[in-house]
């Protein structure tokens, strides 16, 4: 079926032939065409909702509106929103941009200031025109680029004046996991590049409001996986050389096996809390003192159902 958005600027330049992120499919979106994600060109949306769980300097005591994509560039083996993430799921029906900015500003009338793109990094076209939408409605949130840190330094170049926060995962530090759990064999590379961007756009010292909410910054989030420890730990040296250690990590022990990895001889074990605790002690050796660490038994707490209105639960 053929797409039009005539009155979409950075939909129709960027979505003819599509390069945004690292895949680099050249799928034109516009007629339909499905590259890597099997996502068009609408704003394909499976979620737009309060959420209360990410970084303090997030969420804070309101939370923040979290607006989840469907599909992704990437596909994680243990993705834990698999629901909305694996790309041979159907998508739900496409949002226009007058319902989603509608379903925003009712939640940033409540008094939250503070809006994440999530899993964003094949529909930044999309966000670019969210965010105009917005600012022509007269609202201006802080917004966050919430991605799994497989982004083209291109696209984030193309953000700056969108974009004042970057909360990137910086999952691999070598390739044979990276293609293995996420079908990525360069997502080392890439993601370094894409951060040392966004480190470049942003600085590395985390801005806060007068209620110690992020205004402007850079949080690397890495995910601690079973019997990976010591990856993990060549992943933060590999942040302490090239980026430095002043910038802000948030290291998760959230992991949990889901459905999709229950016969994967190494994913579905659930993390020890003792690799967990022995990065948390590397990461304070090395001198990363800006950031989180999370309760080694705190995986419970994130499982997403977006089969339910509020994923996360209220």
């Amino acid at each position: 079926m053929t797409l039009f958005f005539l009155d979409f600027k950075f939909i129709n330049k960027e979505l003819t032939e599509c390069r945004v992120c690292p895949r680099n499919c050249g799928a034109n979106r516009l007629m339909g065409e499905l590259g890597y994600c099997k996502t068009d060109a609408g704003f394909n949306i499976s979620s737009i909702c309060i959420h209360k769980g990410e970084e303090p300097a997030i969420s804070g005591n309101k939370g923040i509106c979290n607006m989840f994509f469907s599909h992704c560039n990437l596909q994680c083996v243990y993705c834990q929103n698999y629901q909305i993430s694996c790309n041979n799921n159907h998508i739900l029906k496409s949002k226009t941009i007058n319902e989603i900015i509608n379903n925003i500003i009712e939640i940033l009338k409540t008094g939250i200031n503070i809006l994440g793109f999530v899993s964003p990094s094949h529909n930044a076209p999309q966000v670019k025109e969210i965010i105009v939408a917005l600012r022509n409605r007269g609202f201006n949130p802080v917004c966050v680029w919430n991605s799994n840190g497989f982004d083209k330094v291109e696209t984030l170049k193309s953000l700056e004046s969108f974009i004042d926060v970057y909360l990137p995962d910086f999952k691999y530090v070598n390739n044979k996991d990276a293609k293995e759990f996420s079908d990525a064999n360069n997502y080392p590379e890439v993601a370094l590049k894409a951060i040392k961007e966004m480190c470049f756009q942003k600085g590395t010292k985390l801005y806060l409001d007068k209620n110690n909410i992020v205004e402007r910054g850079v949080i690397i989030r890495h995910l601690v996986l079973p019997k990976k420890a010591d990856e993990s730990i060549k992943l933060l040296k590999l942040i302490a050389d090239e980026i430095g250690t002043k910038t802000t990590i948030s290291l998760m022990s959230q992991y949990y096996p889901t459905e999709n990895v229950k016969n994967h001889k190494l994913l579905k074990k659930k993390l020890l809390n003792n690799d967990y605790k022995k990065v948390v002690e590397a990461m304070n050796d090395l001198g990363f003192n800006n950031g989180w660490i999370q309760q080694p038994d705190s995986s419970l707490n994130y499982i997403p159902d977006f089969n339910r209105e509020e994923p996360f639960g209220k």
